[in-house]
């Protein structure tokens, strides 16, 4: 009779290469949190989807971009939707201008799976990713990310709940709760829940 009280993140996917838009769709549809709600979306049909469908994360191709500033119109037009790029071999520079133009996170298309996951959870919650892989040296944007679940706890902190609230929530016990915020605090580089401000952008 418990009911799960956060909705799914929605997404839309835009058109990919066979391969990489096939491994894609099969890691979204597999996660339980997320809904596919338009794939395959042309690039001159980007502004009716998100129109249509207002999804919460659009995925882009970067190669399908005529141009880098296409991600400031895009961001300009449709702002609640999180924008993550995907890039055969983006280099830290390009990924921060992508960050510049309007996009949530920038990932290159060989990033492992799990990473895409992570890095989905942390864009809908508007927080900026970008490369980190020890064979390419990439730098990570800011401290250490956040697993999905100190996501989950760190939206719930910042909302005001209480660590019994937070529990009840998310269905874990408060001594758990305590341990994922001290996490939160030290990735953030806080030292309370009063130093937590809100992402608003």
């Amino acid at each position: 009779m418990s009911i799960d009280p956060t909705p799914p993140i929605t997404l839309a996917l835009a058109q990919f290469e066979d391969i990489v838009n096939v491994g894609l769709r099969s890691l979204i549809e597999g996660d339980p949190h997320l809904q596919l709600v338009a794939a395959d979306v042309a690039p001159d049909a980007l502004g009716q989807t998100l129109t249509a469908e207002h999804p919460d994360v659009l995925i882009l191709n970067f190669g399908s971009l005529s141009r880098p500033a296409q991600l400031r119109e895009l961001h300009a037009a449709f702002p609640d939707v999180r924008l993550m790029v995907l890039a055969d071999s983006p280099s830290t520079a390009e990924c921060r201008q992508l960050i510049g133009f309007g996009a949530t996170a920038c990932l290159a298309k060989t990033t492992e799976a799990r990473d895409v996951l992570h890095t989905i959870y942390l864009a809908s919650r508007g927080m900026h990713v970008l490369p980190s892989d020890a064979e390419t040296g990439y730098e990570a944007a800011g401290p250490t990310p956040l697993t999905p679940r100190e996501a989950d706890v760190l939206e719930l902190l910042q909302a005001g709940s209480s660590n019994a609230e937070i529990a009840m929530t998310l269905h874990v016990s408060v001594e758990t709760v305590r341990t994922h915020a001290r996490s939160i605090y030290r990735k953030l580089g806080v030292s309370s829940r009063r130093e937590l401000r809100p992402t608003n952008q």
